[in-house]
């Protein structure tokens, strides 16, 4: 998220802090999607899997997956640029490649790939949103799923293409599909930033009804305690 966003999103929560009882987050109600037809059995790949996704803002995208069963870690970075652009004030110039992502990390014998997706697609971002996010715009903020193997690929394909037959949007998915690299970890402020700063006027409007919704969308899935990063200052 650039510092211009930040303020401008910041200075416009603000002014609505007295409707924040109402869903604020604009028509971001959970959307109820069907899940994956192609998926891999729970327990199937063992007792640890990763997921990376990117989809706007890493500060949400992390706070929604620290609240789902099964998830063991959540870690905010950037993949889909060089080792030696990773750095926020660079990514967020728009020009590296990179994109904000999360790199999710779960045991597969309490949740599958195909729920993450369904998560990622239901609340966690809109994926009918071309290089942008909410009050975020730039290729840095795109909606993109990174395969980590080649089944993988094949569920978050497949489940574009379910989901575009349902018509469970009113817009096109141009969420894209992309090979794993490489994931290189945030800056450290950046870890957990919800947890840390949920008065953020940021935080307020576009993230924490992401989290409700999911409360909403899959009762079951939610965890009320989130997992955090545990990452060394």
């Amino acid at each position: 998220m650039s510092f211009s966003s930040f303020l401008k999103s910041g200075a416009a929560a603000a002014l609505m802090l007295g409707a924040l009882a109402l869903p604020v987050f604009a028509d971001e109600s959970p959307k109820e999607i069907p899940a994956a037809q192609l998926d891999t059995p729970k327990g199937a790949q063992g007792t640890t899997e990763t997921a990376v996704l990117s989809g706007g803002c890493f500060w949400g995208m992390q706070g929604v997956f620290e609240h789902v069963k099964g998830v063991t870690q959540v870690v905010s970075g950037y993949s889909g640029g060089a080792a030696m652009t990773a750095h926020y004030e660079v990514v967020s110039t728009g020009t590296t490649g990179h994109a904000e992502t999360v790199r999710i990390t779960f045991d597969p014998r309490q949740v599958s790939y195909g729920q993450i997706l369904r998560v990622y697609f239901s609340v966690a971002h809109d994926p009918t949103e071309l290089n942008r996010q909410g009050p975020d715009d730039g290729t840095q903020y795109r909606s993109d799923i990174w395969a980590t193997s080649d089944m993988q690929k094949r569920i978050a394909d497949a489940y574009i293409k379910q989901l575009g037959a349902a018509h469970v949007f009113s817009a096109p998915i141009v969420t894209r599909v992309d090979g794993f690299k490489a994931f290189y970890p945030a800056e450290g402020y950046h870890q957990d930033y919800l947890i840390h700063n949920p008065d953020s006027g940021y935080i307020v409007y576009n993230d924490l009804p992401k989290i409700e919704n999911l409360k909403r969308f899959d009762a079951a899935l939610y965890r009320e305690q989130p997992v955090t990063v545990h990452m060394p200052s």
